[in-house]
């Protein structure tokens, strides 16, 4: 009895293992089949076991749909059976999907980052006014504070405004302003230290006496 236990590792890979390796089993065995009436009829037999697994769902017609498609793939496609809907296709099923664009910028001060780039071309749309100006000076701030989380010396506005001033492509110039940006201390403040208490707790039961 020993010599004829199988083990996993030689076994066939599950396609879909949740079904388990009867129902595998069976769909081979379906597959295999040379008439094509046997083939259908086992194939319905097979669905009716695989919805078996979740009655309150086999009788949706989206879930009958999904049954089909999962014992064709089962079957690695290998299963002439008809089916009343339409079969999946290999070929889209294991077609990779499209590669994601993701933004290659190599931005010459990384410490901004690429949001910073992003913020300066949409102020650069605005139309002049408070709003604008106001955006403008927030952009400053917050690209000092970039600047310092990178560097924590200290660093000049002026400094700030010729970065602003390149990364916009000379449109947005305030290097001959007066406005004062905000203080390193209040962008960069100090974290907290939390101490915890350690609890005490108190023993309620009267003291005894001896």
């Amino acid at each position: 009895m020993i010599d004829k236990l199988e083990y996993n590792t030689n076994r066939e890979q599950l396609i879909i293992p949740e079904y388990g390796r009867h129902i595998q089993k069976m769909i081979n065995h379906a597959s295999s089949r040379e008439s094509k009436e046997e083939r259908n009829k086992l194939a319905k037999s097979i669905i009716s076991i695989m919805g078996n697994l979740q009655p309150h769902l086999r009788d949706v017609p989206d879930f009958q749909h999904k049954l089909w498609d999962q014992l064709f793939i089962m079957s690695d496609f290998k299963l002439d059976a008809d089916s009343p809907f339409d079969k999946p296709s290999k070929e889209i099923l294991e077609a990779k999907p499209d590669p994601l664009s993701y933004p290659q910028n190599y931005p010459k001060y990384r410490f901004y980052g690429n949001n910073i780039k992003i913020m300066i071309d949409e102020a650069v749309k605005w139309k002049d006014g408070e709003m604008k100006e106001a955006l403008i000076y927030t952009i400053a701030n917050h690209m000092k504070k970039c600047f310092l989380n990178w560097n924590k010396d200290s660093v000049t506005d002026v400094v700030i405004f010729d970065h602003l001033f390149e990364l916009s492509d000379g449109k947005i110039d305030i290097r001959n302003s007066d406005e004062v940006l905000l203080d390193s201390s209040v962008l960069i403040r100090p974290k907290r230290k939390f101490v915890h208490k350690k609890s005490i707790k108190k023993n309620n039961r009267p003291r005894k006496r001896y």
